[in-house]
């Protein structure tokens, strides 16, 4: 699951077999990996897109786990473009019914953090860091690697937040950092899930390739960075997460 074609793009070109279908105005694409059976799907962007997406593929096509795949702006120290974060936990940063329930806690569930499938998280960590040891490799080209100036990526594990704005001020950044200190990482739907996946008992997981650091500049490039970076990254580790099951 990923909120952006581009995003999506290097993941279907490892699924020889996807055939498409479209419920609620999304298309799914079904296929197989390794013999393992995937549906992909395009979200689009924001919590209540991801939140509807993530109840089709639950409710429709019955799935037994979701990973959502894609980019975010890098919020703590240390968190550099091109990194990769796993999250542990999701929390929506723009959450508040206050002064009936706390801060960023979500109405009657009594809960404001919410975790991800410790096991699958484990694995995609592992995965992650298999396929980005070498990433001069055959998983990106020299030039992408100059052009957004990336280092050997590290990989991440915490706490991801998301909000329904696209954070690209030093200000809101900063403001996010103060609220939320141990926040890796912001993005617009991976706590929707989340929710969506603990409502339901469906193991979940969020996999995010840092492409800016959510500030004054986070605009520049977007899209080609997902299209040369994020979205190979992503096929990369979920290829090493696959293999070992095959």
């Amino acid at each position: 699951m990923a909120a952006l074609r581009p995003e999506l793009a290097a993941v279907l070109d490892r699924m020889p077999d996807e055939r498409r279908q479209t419920v609620g105005g999304r298309e799914y694409w079904l296929g197989h990996w390794h013999g393992h059976e995937l549906v992909v799907v395009l979200s689009g962007i924001g919590k209540v897109a991801a939140a509807t997406t993530a109840t089709a593929l639950i409710e429709r096509f019955g799935v037994d786990r979701i990973i959502f795949t894609g980019a975010a702006g890098g919020l703590a120290d240390g968190v550099r473009v091109g990194d990769v974060v796993v999250a542990h936990e999701l929390l929506q940063h723009d959450m508040d019914a206050s002064p009936l329930f706390p801060r960023y806690e979500v109405p009657l569930t009594g809960l404001s953090r919410f975790p991800t499938d410790a096991a699958l998280a484990r694995e995609l960590i592992d995965a992650a860091r298999k396929a980005l040891a070498d990433p001069a490799g055959e998983l990106l080209d020299e030039n992408a690697a100059l052009e957004f100036s990336l280092q050997t990526p590290l990989v991440h594990e915490g706490l991801i937040v998301s909000g329904d704005r696209f954070v690209s001020t030093r200000v809101e950044s900063a403001a996010l950092c103060r609220a939320l200190p141990d926040a890796l990482a912001v993005e617009m739907e991976g706590a929707a899930v989340a929710q969506v996946c603990h409502d339901y008992g469906v193991p979940f997981a969020a996999l995010r390739t840092i492409s800016d650091r959510a500030d004054d500049a986070a605009h520049v490039d977007f899209t080609r960075f997902i299209e040369k970076v994020a979205s190979r990254y992503s096929a990369a580790i979920l290829e090493a997460y696959f293999s070992p099951l095959s």
